[in-house]
């Protein structure tokens, strides 16, 4: 406890430091205290019942946890970063196939500007039809009778215009986010959005085991000791790497020695980071969205595809996160470009010719590796179906796995990362007596 509380004083006796968490925090609470805020023309005093529904039903209920709860309370931040982020997925994916776009990118920081101005008129773009098909939502039983009659005329037009400058403006924060403060933005955004219901999921499985008696306490104790065991093998998943020994061939430039050492090549065993499970559920909503305003009566495979307990949606869901995981990682993971680095570098592999023997021996080990990252991966995909089966609540068994407990495993990594960085640059301890920190780069559009 005396080392903890010596090393709060070390974080905040670092002025940088310190004006970047008051900063966070603060953006923070102005983005909690927006999904507050109810939409113009609807009463919120009526909305209750239509709430605990979308919070209880599969597709809605992921949507509210991105959101932050948001999303049931027809907020004006409903939609969350989510446009933006399904923009970022995009534009990056297109970088990565468009060779015009690769050029555009490897231009520096004006090839960045530019793509990240083409992300946000695409982010425009992308709310402006979701918060279309949320007023449609809205206009489903429930909600629809929340609406004013008066204000029934100007709905669907300033609903849409709200939704639209609500995303804008989380996109604002999490940039600023980004800029003065600690962490990567939008992941910190989206983070705080799903603790929000973690406090409200813990108290309701507790109620919901406390009505068993004495058994049900220790059922509830069993369950938290399994959740505290998935996220530190999700935290080996997301640190794992294969390293690969390189040595650099000895350089003499007048009278100095450069290279000669013998360095590694680090290769993670989860390169793709969350995207495989965000790809697979955007897949899998995809039958649902068919009956999107009556998913309760919804029949046969729109039905299975909406039951993330269901035994046919966890072995699809499974195999296409697989897929996906080999995927992503061909696409984002460029064996050739790497040997060429260590080409150019002077680097080679021990025992392994430069070139092309090097590229193919680089993705051979990338294959083996990904084979069973992407196995856990799916399992961690997966877990919260099992949980359900196991009579966990449905909103804490959203914390067992799925793309909810892998963000925020990278991103709690991430910023702790960061804040040893500015501790060890201070000449201070950092946060473990052993080790470092090491957390995930890119957790933004690529954790979520």
């Amino acid at each position: 406890m005396k080392k903890l509380v010596q090393t709060f004083k070390n974080i905040w006796a670092i002025d940088e430091l310190r004006n970047k968490i008051v900063v966070t925090l603060a953006l923070v609470l102005t983005y909690r205290i927006g999904t507050h805020i109810v939409l113009p023309g609807i009463d919120p005093n009526k909305i209750e019942a239509a709430q605990s529904a979308a919070k209880s039903n599969g597709l809605l209920g992921i949507f509210d946890m991105f959101a932050g709860g948001a999303f049931s309370q027809a907020s004006i931040l409903a939609l969350g970063i989510m446009p933006y982020i399904s923009a970022s997925i995009f534009m990056q994916l297109m970088t990565i196939l468009v060779p015009q776009l690769q050029k555009i990118q490897k231009e520096g920081d004006s090839g960045r500007k530019k793509i990240n101005q083409w992300t946000r008129y695409l982010t425009v773009i992308v709310t402006a039809f979701q918060a279309g098909a949320y007023v449609a939502y809205l206009n489903s039983p429930g909600y629809r009778e929340a609406i004013l009659p008066a204000y029934a005329g100007f709905f669907w037009f300033s609903t849409v215009i709200t939704l639209t400058a609500g995303t804008l403006f989380v996109m604002w924060l999490g940039e600023k986010i980004q800029d003065k403060g600690l962490g990567n933005g939008t992941s910190i955004i989206i983070m705080v959005g799903i603790l929000a219901r973690l406090p409200q999921s813990i108290i309701q499985e507790f109620a919901a085991k406390s009505e068993k008696g004495g058994g049900g306490l220790l059922i509830f104790l069993i369950e938290v000791a399994i959740l505290v065991t998935i996220i530190m093998g999700l935290i080996v998943l997301v640190q794992g790497v294969r390293k690969i020994p390189v040595n650099y061939a000895k350089q003499i430039v007048g009278n100095r020695q450069f290279g000669g050492a013998r360095q590694f090549l680090p290769i993670k065993v989860n390169s793709a980071g969350v995207m495989p499970i965000i790809f697979a559920q955007a897949i899998m909503f995809l039958p649902t969205l068919v009956s999107f305003t009556n998913l309760d009566s919804a029949q046969g495979i729109v039905k299975i595809f909406n039951d993330h307990s269901n035994a046919w949606y966890m072995v699809i869901y499974s195999v296409m996160v697989i897929g996906f995981t080999f995927l992503y990682t061909a696409l984002i993971f460029n064996p050739k470009q790497i040997s060429e680095d260590l080409k150019r570098n002077n680097g080679f592999i021990p025992g392994v010719k430069p070139g092309q023997p090097t590229a193919d021996y680089i993705g051979s080990i990338m294959d083996k590796i990904t084979l069973p990252g992407a196995i856990f991966l799916a399992l961690v995909g997966i877990m919260p179906g099992f949980a359900q089966r196991l009579h966990v609540t449905q909103g804490f068994s959203t914390f067992f796995g799925g793309t909810s407990l892998l963000i925020m495993v990278g991103v709690v990594l991430d910023t702790l990362q960061q804040i040893e960085t500015y501790l060890l640059m201070r000449q201070y301890d950092g946060l473990m007596k052993g080790g470092r920190v090491q957390g995930r780069q890119t957790v933004s559009t690529t954790t979520i």
